[in-house]
């Protein structure tokens, strides 16, 4: 299993699915390099050269912003806007959506599970 910035790519699937794999490279920038780096995209990631290899993690860590120094970055970014108090980092603090999306449903994903609160007394429950 080759490896590349610290993490194994999989072998059985061809060279640009493969550095999907790193994060921050996506099939764009996947192809990009495969061109760059002069190495044929459809060809298995267990077949590439060492010399491959190299031009390809060389070319990552020359003109790419990928990996540990990216999360660092955007952590950076979201802790920035948390440090200032602005309504994105509010937003952030709270775990709630960032990007304007409707809280009032659908959105389960940031608020996590539904938590039940108790609902006003019925017209019966008064007499």
């Amino acid at each position: 299993m080759p490896r590349l910035l610290g993490v194994d790519i999989p072998n059985d699937k061809s060279t640009v699915i493969s550095l999907t794999y790193l994060y921050g490279v996506g099939p764009k920038v996947s192809r990009d390099i495969c061109l760059a780096a002069d190495v044929d995209p459809l060809k298995k990631a267990r077949d590439l050269a060492e010399d491959e290899l190299g031009r390809i993690s060389a070319l990552l860590e020359r003109d790419y912003v990928v990996e540990g120094p990216l999360r660092r970055q955007i952590g950076q970014n979201v802790s920035r806007l948390r440090d200032i108090g602005c309504y994105r980092g509010i937003r952030h603090r709270r775990g709630l959506p960032v990007r304007g999306q409707r809280t009032k449903t659908n959105a389960r994903t940031r608020k996590g599970v539904k938590k039940t609160v108790a609902g006003k007394k019925g017209v019966k429950d008064l007499r």
